[in-house]
């Protein structure tokens, strides 16, 4: 597949068109709200070239607005995502943008048929959070990252490449407060040709309001900081 060229910042004023672009989303309680990352992302697989006759897989796919932003650009889309709640929403989506998308309940890509996909999409839970393990329900858990080993994050990482087909690639959005460089270490050590590929400044989202007492506290953010910066990482197989 080509290769895009990189495109090192981008404004949060790109972003108000690719949520009209979208329509309304609908989600249940609980299921994460498209915010800031899912159309900065959304906006970087338009950028990608994806579209007629490629297979793409959403994974955490919460109300399936990137599922809903592939198969728009014609690809075949399979989501997937391990809450009732974010399954039903996204097929509700997919039945009101009248779009066709496969919308499965899974653990991240366990199950997943090895070498099935072109193109693998995330943007899982990546907030630093003080808790070690993931809230049972709720919004909370959608905008969580798990600090235990077992991370979604650290999964799709090693998962990834098992999926993917020759030449495929992998994009995946989280917060530079996640430390990408390492993101990009294990994805290369897990066989793939990694890199940030985009990045881009915002002002704090809900979650990262909620938390960001304690993010202070423990010099994850420092004091008087109100923006972060979001990151696109990007990896392909050989």
């Amino acid at each position: 597949m080509p290769r895009a060229t990189p495109r090192e910042k981008g404004t949060p004023h790109d972003l108000a068109a690719e949520l009209s672009a979208e329509g309304r989303i609908w989600r249940l309680p609980g299921v994460y709200a498209p915010q800031a990352d899912s159309y900065f992302l959304s906006a970087v697989m338009r950028r990608e070239g994806i579209g007629a006759g490629m297979d793409v897989l959403d994974v955490c796919t919460g109300s399936g607005v990137l599922a809903l932003g592939a198969a728009r650009l014609g690809a075949r889309v399979t989501a997937v995502d391990v809450s009732r709640r974010a399954v039903v929403s996204a097929r509700l989506n997919a039945l009101a943008a009248r779009v066709p998308v496969t919308v499965r309940r899974g653990d991240l890509l366990t199950g997943v048929s090895p070498g099935s996909f072109d193109v693998v999409v995330s943007n899982p839970p990546y907030v630093p959070a003080p808790d070690t393990q993931l809230p049972l329900r709720g919004a909370c858990r959608a905008g969580t990252r798990d600090m235990a080993a077992a991370s979604c994050w650290d999964r799709i990482c090693g998962q990834a490449p098992g999926v993917l087909r020759p030449g495929g690639r992998l994009l995946m959005v989280h917060s530079a407060l996640c430390d990408p460089d390492e993101t990009v270490r294990r994805l290369t050590q897990a066989g793939l040709a990694a890199e940030v590929s985009d990045r881009l400044s915002i002002p704090f989202g809900p979650v990262m309001t909620a938390r960001i007492r304690w993010l202070r506290e423990n010099g994850l953010v420092p004091a008087g900081t109100t923006t972060e910066e979001l990151v696109v990482v990007r990896a392909c197989r050989d």
